[in-house]
């Protein structure tokens, strides 16, 4: 089946769900989501074309930022793409609804300020779900607080590059169990005491599709990022 991005266009902002089959998202391999990126970044960046965010799902693949050390690589020796956004290393894969916005930052709204927004689009959509997540004093990322026997632990992933006031790269979000399993094979984010989780695990119900997903954060992504409006109608 050819698998063509669904287009959504909401207040201002073009969202693309990536190889899309007609009911749900298909694999898109990395690299070539990255080289996407890039050419859709030199787009929003010049003026050309309002904020995008790219939502896809990516086959099994290792990313490391800049700040990755080596005893944070794969134990096994597992091929790692190494990229340009900053961060240390993560997993994508099956399961994990992975986001890039490439919008343009303002004086007012910078590289730091836009990381706290795009925590709390995600942590709006997850209390929608009656999830309560929420932030770790000196840890990038959405996190769940200890619980139940369960201790602090991930659930989005957040890396980004800012290259002419525009971003790249994005966020990580584990929606099923079957996105968390490989983390084990790495120092997630250089982080080694704390552990990993999803949308399902918290539910403890069968999660909403990646493409139900994505479309329940739109909105917040809307709300937290309305800056990178600013010259564009919406």
């Amino acid at each position: 089946m050819v698998c063509v991005p669904h287009t959504i266009r909401r207040a201002g902002f073009t969202f693309d769900y990536l190889a899309f089959d007609g009911s749900a998202m298909g694999l898109s391999d990395y690299e070539q989501t990255w080289a996407l990126q890039r050419e859709v970044h030199a787009q929003v960046a010049s003026g050309e074309i309002g904020p995008q965010v790219l939502f896809v799902q990516h086959p099994p693949v290792y990313t490391a930022g800049r700040r990755t050390e080596p005893h944070e690589r794969p134990f096994d020796g597992t091929p790692v793409v190494d990229v340009d956004r900053g961060g240390k290393i993560t997993y994508h894969g099956p399961g994990q609804l992975v986001g890039y916005p490439i919008v343009t930052l303002t004086r007012r709204i910078g590289p730091l300020e836009y990381v706290r927004r795009l925590e709390q689009a995600v942590i709006d959509l997850l209390a929608s779900y009656g999830i309560d997540a929420g932030r770790v004093e000196g840890r990038t990322g959405v996190w769940l607080a200890p619980s139940s026997g369960r201790g602090e632990r991930k659930i989005c992933a957040i890396g980004i590059r800012v290259a002419k006031m525009t971003t790249m790269h994005g966020f990580a979000l584990n929606v099923s169990p079957q996105a968390c399993g490989p983390f084990g094979n790495i120092v997630p984010c250089g982080i080694s005491d704390a552990g990993v989780t999803s949308i399902e695990d918290e539910l403890g119900r069968l999660a909403p599709s990646l493409l139900e997903v994505g479309q329940a954060l739109e909105p917040f992504l809307v709300r937290h990022l309305d800056f990178a409006l600013e010259g564009f109608p919406a």
